[in-house]
């Protein structure tokens, strides 16, 4: 951004300059991806979550060893621990790839997940599309004090409003989840569900209407988290036995199946009900110890997915510099596009140059002499003091973060070369006030005499 404003001061064409840019930042993207190795093994899963726990390498064990043996696709959630070490607990859970209808559901911003204690779930496989369906349902849990989970096709834009102006006002724990699948998959996964929590799917097919339903045929699960791309719950109040003979049963049906789609949908099926979830629970002398400990297990679990998405590259910026080397091949169609070029080339050598001048040595001589070799992997290592290979020592980074990192750099640096001006909100101080008005997004407020539901 700053060679980019030179630039344009200079008089050259702010556009050019973003097309220069672009063109760059995607061969740059073209060589990590040759340069991509896939992560294979405990160990090398060992590496990326211990470099990305800022060199941890107890978190980086931990990590390791659940992904071992969970698979690259486990179910891993951080709590609080009770006690003064870090362990992990496998519980039986249920995950499913819908998130919140609504932000405005969120009880953890920080995180920006939906965390609800014992609460009720209400499975529907129908659109929700008047909240009057639902109110004595609601009434139920706000007199017991109790979370609601709702699992439906769809929720109307007036329930939705309803339901979250009773979450910010009447504090009523809520959460609205969409079914996941399409057609009768959508419905066979409702059952699932139902059966794992121990709740009766609300079906017209068999005569059930929403409206005159018991709270009974609510379910229940110790903890629920929903994040905004997929749900998670924990320790379903279903008994053991249905759940078994489910599984069994979907196991009949795969088996005189013909059809590979029918067969992959039960595969996945039975993956859910059969597959549990990782628990770290974080233990710390302190709070501030163990949020700071959260923090770094998340961002080692983070780095973790990533690498078994994309695969790794070669840290310390080794990566970057080694593709920047391609970029003097590389022309635009003016002078404007090729100092573009340029400026992504001197940006791509910035983080190698920046670890050994932080370490006390001198980066520039460092990234010259690296310039002029033609490895792939061996790099001078600054906590060594030496050249190393990157790869074999496990100083490694996922292909992903350094993608993502190169592209949203560029497109937020061209954006602002362009547009000349950003517009910032000014934070205002906070002050504790009354609530005027009507509600957001329209509708009045009636609170009903018998329970604290907003209609």
């Amino acid at each position: 951004f700053k060679e980019g404003c030179k630039s344009v001061a200079a008089g050259m064409n702010p556009m050019d300059l973003r097309r220069g840019i672009q063109l760059a930042v995607n061969e740059v993207v073209a060589k990590l991806k040759e340069m991509s190795i896939p992560v294979k093994g405990k160990e090398e899963i060992q590496h990326v979550a211990t470099i990305s726990a800022n060199g941890d390498e107890t978190i980086g064990r931990l990590v390791a060893s659940i992904y071992e043996k969970s698979g690259k696709d486990a179910t891993v959630t951080v709590s609080d621990g009770k006690t003064l070490h870090t362990e992990v607990e496998f519980v039986e859970g249920l995950k499913f790839d819908r998130g919140y209808i609504s932000p405005y559901f969120i009880t953890n911003p920080k995180l920006g997940k939906v965390e609800l204690e014992n609460p009720k779930i209400l499975i529907v496989d129908k659109k929700i599309t008047n909240i009057q369906s639902i109110l004595h349902l609601l009434e139920h849990c706000a007199t017991t004090n109790q979370a609601l989970l709702i699992i439906c096709e769809d929720v109307d834009s007036e329930p939705i409003t309803t339901l979250v102006v009773n979450k910010l006002r009447g504090g009523l724990r809520i959460c609205a989840v969409k079914a996941p699948g399409f057609g009768d998959n959508r419905k066979s996964t409702l059952e699932d569900i139902a059966i794992s929590c121990g709740a009766q799917l609300i079906s017209e097919d068999v005569g059930m209407q929403l409206d005159k339903v018991e709270p009974s045929v609510l379910g229940t699960a110790k903890q629920v988290i929903i994040s905004k791309d997929d749900t998670i719950i924990m320790h379903g109040a279903g008994s053991k036995k249905d759940v078994e003979g489910r599984i069994q049963n979907l196991k009949e049906i795969k088996d005189k199946t013909t059809s590979t789609y029918d067969k992959e949908k039960l595969d996945e099926r039975i993956g859910r009900l059969t597959g549990g979830v990782a628990v770290i629970k974080v233990g710390g002398a302190s709070e501030v110890e163990v949020g700071e400990l959260k923090d770094r297990i998340n961002d080692a679990l983070c780095a973790t997915k990533a690498a078994s998405e994309e695969g790794i590259v070669a840290g310390g910026g080794l990566a970057l510099l080694n593709a920047s080397k391609h970029l003097g091949k590389l022309k635009g169609k003016n002078f404007d596009q090729n100092h573009g070029i340029e400026i992504v080339q001197k940006a791509c050598r910035i983080p190698c140059k920046a670890i050994c001048d932080n370490a006390g040595y001198e980066g520039a001589v460092i990234v010259d002499k690296q310039l002029e070799e033609n490895s792939q992997t061996m790099c001078f290592d600054v906590a060594r003091g030496k050249r190393i290979n990157m790869i074999e020592e496990g100083v490694i980074d996922p292909t992903k973060v350094v993608r993502c990192a190169i592209v949203n750099s560029a497109g937020v640096a061209s954006l602002m070369i362009t547009t000349e001006a950003v517009i910032a909100e000014e934070d205002k101080p906070e002050k504790e006030h009354e609530h005027h008005g009507g509600p957001p997004m329209g509708g009045a407020y009636q609170p009903l005499k018998q329970s604290t539901i907003y209609i």
